[in-house]
């Protein structure tokens, strides 16, 4: 086929291979990349003209799943065309634009498309490191100016070793789960999971990491060079020189500097008046030409002009907005049991920024089922994060959660992960809701704590508990030096280079993610974020439990009480019974949820005490075995010539011969008993066949013996 290439390189043990000129040919750039079987198609398109809105790059990325790429089709019974993504979609999706926006000039305005449609799995090799490396591809080979390329590799650490892009088998036992994205010289994004993992071993894994990114990035520069088109000009948001100028001049002038300091609320007040004075100004001092786009260019040159001030001042002078020094954490206040009748709640205020945490828990059979391309499995452990507009005093429609809230509360649920305890000792369903209620930085890690918080309130004996904090950056990027902030806030976070979360116990790092607005770190800024993040960890941690130590020793009286049992599985289908009958029946007597596995684990979940002891009495006797000498009080069922048959426990019947129901000759067994009497019995034996035998003379008293 005309134009047809393709390019292999050899990544831990198995091969990349990059093709361009076989599908998709009407689009910019487009490529599949092969790892293993695992095989993604993406594209990348720019619009020829600049978008209608223009207050920011208008970036685009859609991950398609498609169920086809597992051989599956869509579990629902009704609709079979997939739809919504599901959350795992939208992460893979984030960690692409989260890796690609960066490296785009952020004046740009023309629309920029990369879609990537995920063609087959093999389930060893993840698609989502293969997207961000097949985006990157893509826009290198294309006429989109973008400064790529990047790469990504998975890094796992089994026994201490590192592992490059593990497989499933070697991700099962890891005790980290790293997502490294970057160029050749710098990181740029980073997503990780991990078992308390000390720093030192998150850096190590940083670097190995970063060997092989920088690898399949030199290895996508090659090829770019080789096919690659030639950049087209795109369309950029620029004012005239001197309209820029003039309003940098304006700016400065009108104090735009000390407006940058204070509070939040502060800040929004005394910015809103410097830019109301200052586009007054200039919209009577400036030619009509230079006011062309004049809303969008003011906007972005304010910008502009608060970035360098920001990083300025912090740079040379330890300047924070706020007035902090770069480690010191905002104020801490937290919280717990604030609302009367949940399961656990906690309450996490850092400064501007706070999160309730609301902790339910449920039956076991309360779990998610995750029904997705790649995996059919349960989850016991969710989280929920809520981000309502008045958080930051906005008015907005209130829609479903947007890929940021979805990424966020990611990020908190990964955080908690690891303290979660095992089902064995506590099979309840944990359902986590963190509700945003101020916002000023670092959301998701307040969510973290106030999780903490809430799991601890409601007696979930979490292993360990876990903080978080937000670490950021700012660069001069002429000499290179840099400063580490602690706990940031908006502005921090808006002007600055680097958005970096850590969480993690006082054992080590739980969940790392980092987002960048430059080109990326290397490994002594990494090194010496997590150090500096570590020292915040520990302090916010000794807040939190200056307000609650340790886990309560009991659960809310309002939560569920599980009782566990362990039956023969074989006796399951005595339990369920045909067609559900049996279960279904002990459920509506007692008001129990009843949940039951393969190996014979039943756990009933009761809201009251009396109904949970009442299932557990009924399930007890469903399987329990019968044993000789054991008294009952039975049921007559079933009577015969030769004898009647006694209930002595659900479903379990026994014969009572004839010559067992009185001391004396029994002619017909209906001169002693009936169908629906109650009698005490005896098991006198069970047989070779497993059947039982009982007497109910062996209960009576012997008739005196005549003397006459």
């Amino acid at each position: 086929m005309d134009g047809h290439k393709s390019w292999s390189l050899e990544v831990a043990g198995r091969t990349l291979t990059i093709e361009t000129g076989k599908l998709a040919k009407q689009a910019s750039g487009a490529v599949t990349v092969r790892y293993g079987d695992t095989q993604v198609l993406a594209t990348a398109v720019m619009s020829k003209d600049k978008s209608n809105v223009m207050g920011y790059f208008p970036l685009m990325v859609d991950y398609e799943e498609r169920y086809y790429a597992a051989g599956k089709i869509k579990g629902s019974r009704f609709i079979k065309r997939e739809g919504r993504p599901s959350d795992e979609a939208v992460l893979a999706g984030r960690a692409v634009d989260r890796t690609i926006r960066p490296l785009f000039d952020m004046r740009m305005r023309n629309e920029v498309q990369v879609v990537i449609t995920v063609q087959s799995i093999d389930g060893q090799n993840d698609p989502d490191i293969i997207s961000i490396i097949a985006a990157s591809a893509a826009l290198s080979i294309s006429d989109i100016p973008w400064g790529g390329p990047v790469a990504a590799v998975k890094v796992g650490m089994v026994e201490g070793v590192v592992v490059i892009n593990p497989t499933k088998e070697q991700e099962a036992i890891s005790t980290m789960n790293l997502t490294l994205s970057g160029t050749t010289e710098k990181i740029n994004m980073i997503e990780a999971g991990a078992s308390e993992t000390p720093e030192e071993d998150v850096v190590r894994a940083f670097e190995a990491g970063h060997a092989a990114v920088a690898q399949i990035a030199q290895f996508i520069t090659t090829i770019a060079t080789e096919v690659g088109k030639q950049k087209r000009e795109a369309t950029r948001l620029m004012g005239t020189a001197v309209c820029e100028d003039r309003i940098k001049e304006v700016l400065i002038a009108h104090n735009i500097e000390d407006a940058l300091y204070g509070t939040k609320m502060e800040i929004a007040e005394q910015t809103t008046k410097v830019k109301e004075v200052a586009k007054e100004e200039l919209l009577q001092s400036l030619s009509e030409e230079d006011l062309v786009n004049f809303s969008d260019v003011f906007s972005l040159i304010f910008d502009e002009v608060c970035d360098e001030i920001v990083h300025r001042n912090i740079i040379t002078k330890d300047r924070r907005p706020d007035g902090r020094a770069t480690g010191e954490i905002r104020p801490i206040t937290c919280d717990v049991g604030i609302l009367p009748r949940t399961h656990g709640s906690g309450l996490f205020t850092r400064g501007e920024t706070q999160a309730l945490t609301i902790t339910t828990l449920g039956a076991p059979g309360d779990e998610q089922v995750i029904d997705t391309m790649e995996v059919d499995e349960k989850k016991r452990y969710i989280h929920h994060y809520n981000f309502p507009p008045y958080s930051v005093g906005e008015v907005r429609f209130m829609r479903g959660p947007g890929r940021r809230e979805i990424g966020h509360g990611a990020l908190a649920e990964k955080a908690l992960m690891p303290v979660i305890p095992p089902k064995e000792s506590f099979p309840y369903t944990i359902l986590l809701v963190s509700e945003i209620l101020e916002s000023n930085g670092s959301s998701s890690m307040a969510a973290t704590c106030g999780s903490t918080l809430s799991l601890m309130n409601a007696g979930v004996p979490i292993m360990r508990p876990v903080s978080g904090i937000a670490m950021g950056m700012m660069t001069d990027f002429k000499t290179g030096e840099y400063r580490v902030l602690s706990d940031i806030q908006g502005a921090e976070d808006h002007y600055g280079d680097m958005d970096l979360k850590v969480a993690g116990t006082e054992k080590g790092i739980t969940a790392v993610q980092m987002d960048v607005k430059m080109a990326g770190i290397n490994t002594d800024m990494f090194r010496a974020t997590l150090m500096q993040a570590r020292e915040g960890r520990m302090h916010i941690l000794d807040r939190m439990l200056a307000t609650i130590p340790v886990p309560n020793s009991d659960l809310s009286p309002f939560a569920p009480r599980i009782i566990i049992m362990q039956i023969n599985p074989d006796k399951i289908r005595d339990v369920i019974g045909p067609g559900g009958k049996v279960i279904n029946d002990i459920i509506a007597r007692t008001g129990v949820s009843i949940d039951i596995e393969d190996d014979g684990s039943v756990f009933i979940t009761a809201t009251e005490a009396e109904g949970g002891k009442m299932a557990q009495s009924i399930i007890h006797d469903l399987t329990r075995e019968v044993m000789a000498g054991e008294i009952f009080e039975g049921t007559v069922v079933r009577i015969m010539d030769f004898g009647a048959f006694v209930e002595v426990l659900p479903g379990k019947d026994g014969l009572v011969h004839i010559s067992e129901l009185a001391h004396q000759r029994v002619n017909k067994v209906e001169d002693v008993v009936k169908i629906g009497d109650k009698v005490t019995v005896k098991v006198k034996e069970i047989d070779s066949q497993g059947r039982v035998n009982l007497s109910m003379k062996a209960l009576l008293p012997k008739p005196e013996r005549s003397t006459m």
